[in-house]
């Protein structure tokens, strides 16, 4: 046989070393998540609740990945904007997103032609947290609490305003879901974030609000603004005499904001399998329990399998509150 004859011995060891050679870069591209720094986008204005929930958990996770996970906000178009951007972004786990019941429960039923759909172009990773929603007026209103409040708007009715973060806000949606089930009639007006309008309700420009108590915690504390109810079916515990709506004779009601991180579809299983995790651990860290226990906020951290089970339940829930209480986009 001559010499420069391949055997049968040195044919498949070319092969195997053929093999790992392919298979390398895949096991590398794997290992190597993440690579370099994460955007963790959030589709509103800074100086309201998703900002606060979405830099506590960037802290953490930037400490445990050894790269920056940075939060950028990109208001704009009820979040669609930064809902198309990220859809669009390359699915390798370093853009992500912070899903809320706006852009992942209301939008699909609220506005008409989303450039996406965010049940396909969209992976959930896995909810952050629960955030009570507190409705507030400006202490000029004449009204101490809310029983007086809901009275005197029906008297008045078109008269008070209400801001929110924006179209599909959490505050927006859960002001048109009590003006539903109250029947008073308070104008909207939508701000580009929490942030913009609360400047205007501290200044009494606008009358009421709702937010989450990141937001108007320190607000409520020094008497700038009146919390007359929660929307969570038991009191908190930082606001321990302050009614919710349920017990005010409006049974069942109930609303919360939620927040979640999602990828873009395509990101790979053992990527999203790892930012749950290493999103669950910066739950459980005391920065961030710290932080949520003062504001009342409830960490999640499960997979993304019941991050998706949650999201479809929210979607059938505000469906028929959105063609109820006619909410549109202003």
């Amino acid at each position: 046989m001559p010499d420069n004859f391949p055997t049968r011995r040195k044919v498949l060891q070319t092969a195997g070393l053929a093999a790992s050679l392919v298979a390398m870069p895949s096991l590398h591209a794997q290992a190597a998540w993440p690579s370099k720094p994460v955007r963790f986008v959030v589709p509103f204005a800074p100086g309201g609740t998703s900002e606060i929930v979405a830099r506590s958990v960037a802290a953490e996770l930037s400490k445990q990945l050894g790269q920056s996970v940075y939060v950028e906000n990109k208001p704009g178009g009820a979040g669609t904007v930064a809902m198309q951007e990220v859809a669009k972004s390359a699915p390798d786990g370093h853009t992500i997103i912070l899903g809320h019941v706006g852009t992942l429960a209301v939008n699909p039923y609220m506005l008409k032609n989303q450039p996406y759909d965010v049940n396909k172009d969209f992976i959930p990773v896995t909810l952050l947290a629960k955030v009570p929603n507190v409705f507030v007026i400006h202490p000029d209103v004449p009204a101490k609490n809310f029983q007086e409040f809901v009275a005197y708007a029906k008297k008045n009715p078109g008269q008070l305003n209400y801001g929110s973060a924006g179209n599909a806000s959490a505050g927006h949606l859960a002001m048109e879901y009590l003006k539903l089930v109250t029947g008073m009639f308070i104008t909207h007006i939508p701000y580009r974030g929490t942030g913009p309008q609360l400047t205007d309700l501290l200044s009494g420009r606008t009358q009421a609000s709702s937010a989450g108590m990141p937001a108007l915690g320190a607000h409520i504390r020094s008497g700038k603004l009146r919390a007359i109810a929660v929307g969570t079916q038991q009191r908190i515990s930082h606001l321990p005499d302050v009614p919710t709506v349920a017990e005010m004779g409006y049974k069942d009601f109930e609303t919360s904001q939620w927040y979640g991180i999602l990828a873009p579809a395509g990101t790979p299983a053992d990527v999203v399998k790892r930012l749950q995790e290493e999103s669950l651990k910066a739950l459980k860290s005391s920065a961030v329990t710290e932080r949520f226990a003062s504001d009342n906020a409830v960490g999640g951290g499960g997979p993304p399998a019941e991050f998706a089970a949650f999201i479809a339940r929210e979607q059938k829930i505000w469906s028929d509150i959105v063609k109820r209480a006619n909410i549109k986009a202003d």
